[in-house]
Formats: structure tokens, C-alpha cells, sequence
């Protein structure tokens, strides 16, 4: 059985942060019933959008939401529901007569979960928005990039999935845990804004202290450090190397034929020169011959993988961190004792009739 078995959570199907976080809460052994977006609504079809990876897990349910009927068969699955999620602009929910004070009417032990970009307040909060943009307003997009170039979106996951998904599954979790004390719910507001700005708390207290600059590339942890970042190999590859400790620095340079009096660890003014001295040492090397020289040191190198080649690597492969057969995916994380296995497939479409009967 897993920790969220038993556990009832409706998910307003969407794109980003909702679906991710449906995904998790499913994953973690929670009944998640998708609500999607039917042929008569008037709008796209979400379903294919992450396909049987995202939405795997979980049945789904075809509603209209502007249809009065439908809606009052989303309240009557929101009776016996534990949780919701939804990720539409502040108000629409409210618009639709599906609003937290309408729930908690129906169902005073609710957790209503919402994820947004900028919030349910605030001046932006009605305005339209994407990851990069959420990220930008909390300023962790400005720490990210090359020094000399403009910064670089480190793909979606910092404002959809680490800011937004996984802070809205942390307080619809939390909210779950009293609720079952007080017998009261909770309205959870997930903004990437403010989820984005929180992973960003060590790099405040780094600036508190002086010890974060705020041009790019010129710290430890932003490709600064020439003893922390990736650098190309003779085959075009990459390898990364995160030997930020000195323990850990001494064995890069003993694998790479180098002493501490020729390159000291701390001595930034010669960081470009020592930048400089790396990229042509790797360049003399292909990729997998650097991870085999490494391999078992403390060095802290290890080969910058493709999707493709990450599923394959021996120590992945050893964990199962990602299923084998079908549609490449990662396997759901994190793991618990006694309870983990294979996620299910994406379960069928159901009518909201059957999905009542499954939860009455």
C-alpha cells in the first residue's frame, strides 16, 4: 500500500503545475480523478498534452463546465473528494460557481489546492504569464545564464514544477494532514512567484553575507568556479564537475595530472586563467573516457547524460529510476519502504456516473 492510498483528490485538468502535481499525488497512491475539458466545451482538449507519462495513474472524467448539469455532478464528487486542484486564473473558478466557499459548504474538510503564476492577489495577479516569466519577477532567472550573454531559462522547472507543482503538493499534503486533525480544510495558493522565490532562500543569505555577486557566472554555484561547472570533451560531449569541497578538488587534480601549487582552489583572480587550463585538459579526452578515469574517485565528474542515455546508465538502471518498456519515463519519486512499484498506465475515460459509484 502507498503512503496516499485511500486518499480522494480531484484534478481540473490543465497544463504545467496541475497536471505535474496530479501526476506526484497519484503517483504517492492518491485517487486522482482528471477532469477534463469534453468535445462540447468550447475549448482544446488538454489530454494528449503529456500523454500517458503526465497523466499516468489516474482516470479521467469528460465535463463541461459551463453546463449546469455537469457542474452540479462536480459538486457531487466534490462531497466525498479529499482534495482539489486547479490551476485556472484567479476568479474562474469562483465564475463557475466552483469556488472554495462553495466547496467547503458541500464539504467542510476540503483541501483546495490552486497554482498560479503570480497568485491569488497582488496587482499581477490577473494577468497572463509563463514560467519564464514568473521566474523573472522573483529574480531567480537573473542568476542563471553565461555572464556575457542574456540569462538562460533553465527549462520549465523552476516555476512550473519546483515552484508551482511541488509547493502546491506540499500544502494540499499539509492541509490533508489537519484536516484529518480539525475536521476543517484549507485553501492552498501556490504562486510560482513565490514558490520560485523561496528555492532561491541560500542564495539570499549568500548575498546577506557578501558571498553572491549579482553578475552571472562570477560565484561558486553559477559556473563561476571553474571547479564547478561542465565542460566539452574531445567528442563533443560534456562532463560535469562539481568538486566544490578541497578533499574533492585534490582528486580532480590528481586525476587530471595537475598540483595545488599550479592551480589553488580559492584564488579567484586566476579563476579565468584556471577556467582556461581545464577546457583544454578535457578537450584532450572523449567524454566516457573522462567517466571511466573518475569513476570511484571523489572527484565528483560524472558524464552530462541525454535523455536517451539516462535511463541506461548502470547505476539508474540498478535503481529502476526509470521504467523499463514502453514510453520512456522516470519512475515516481520519492520511494518509501515496503510500498513502492510501478506507477499504473493512464486509466480509462470514465462517465461521471461511474466515477460516483467508484467513490461512494
Amino acid at each position: 500500500m502507498k503512503p496516499l492510498s485511500g486518499l480522494r483528490i480531484l484534478e481540473f485538468d490543465g497544463l504545467g503545475p496541475v497536471t505535474f502535481a496530479g501526476m506526484v499525488l497519484a503517483d504517492l497512491g492518491a485517487e486522482v480523478l482528471r477532469l477534463t475539458r469534453s468535445a462540447d466545451a468550447g475549448a482544446p482538449v488538454f489530454s494528449d498534452v503529456g500523454g500517458e507519462v503526465l497523466h499516468r495513474g489516474r482516470s479521467s472524467v469528460a465535463v463541461n463546465l459551463k453546463d449546469p448539469d455537469d457542474r452540479a455532478r462536480i459538486l457531487d464528487l466534490i462531497d466525498a473528494a479529499d482534495g482539489l486542484i486547479e490551476g485556472f486564473r484567479p476568479g474562474v473558478m469562483e465564475r463557475l460557481g466552483l469556488g472554495p466557499e462553495v466547496c467547503a459548504a458541500r464539504n467542510p474538510r476540503l483541501v483546495y489546492g490552486r497554482v498560479t503564476g503570480w497568485g491569488q492577489t497582488g496587482p499581477k495577479a490577473a494577468e497572463v504569464g509563463h514560467d519564464i516569466n514568473y521566474i523573472a519577477l522573483s529574480g531567480a532567472l537573473h542568476a542563471m545564464g553565461e555572464p556575457d550573454r542574456p540569462p538562460r531559462a533553465p527549462l520549465n522547472l523552476v516555476g512550473d514544477y519546483g515552484g508551482g507543482a511541488m509547493m502546491l503538493v506540499t500544502g494540499v499534503l499539509a492541509g490533508l494532514i489537519e484536516a484529518q486533525r480539525t475536521g476543517a480544510g484549507r485553501v492552498v495558493d501556490a504562486a510560482m512567484t513565490d514558490g520560485s522565490a523561496l528555492l532561491m532562500s541560500l542564495f539570499h543569505a549568500l548575498a546577506a553575507r557578501g558571498l553572491w555577486r549579482e553578475a552571472r557566472g562570477g560565484n561558486l554555484l553559477d559556473g563561476g568556479a571553474p571547479f564547478y561547472r561542465c565542460f566539452t570533451c574531445r567528442d563533443g560531449r560534456f562532463v560535469a564537475v562539481g568538486a566544490l569541497e578541497p578533499q574533492f578538488y585534490s582528486a580532480l587534480l590528481s586525476g587530471l595530472g595537475m598540483s595545488h601549487d599550479e592551480a589553488p582552489q580559492y584564488d579567484m583572480a586566476n579563476w579565468p586563467a584556471l577556467h582556461a587550463r581545464l577546457e583544454a585538459i578535457f578537450a584532450t579526452r572523449d567524454r566516457d573516457d573522462w567517466a571511466a578515469l573518475f569513476e570511484g574517485t571523489d572527484a565528483c565528474v560524472t558524464p552530462v547524460l541525454t535523455l536517451a542515455e539516462a535511463p541506461v546508465h548502470p547505476h539508474n538502471a540498478a535503481r529502476n529510476t526509470f521504467i523499463a518498456g514502453g514510453t520512456p519515463q522516470p519512475s515516481p519519486a520519492p520511494r518509501f519502504a515496503g510500498s513502492d512499484g510501478p506507477p499504473s498506465a493512464e486509466r480509462p475515460v470514465v462517465t461521471v456516473t461511474e466515477a460516483l459509484a467508484l467513490w461512494r
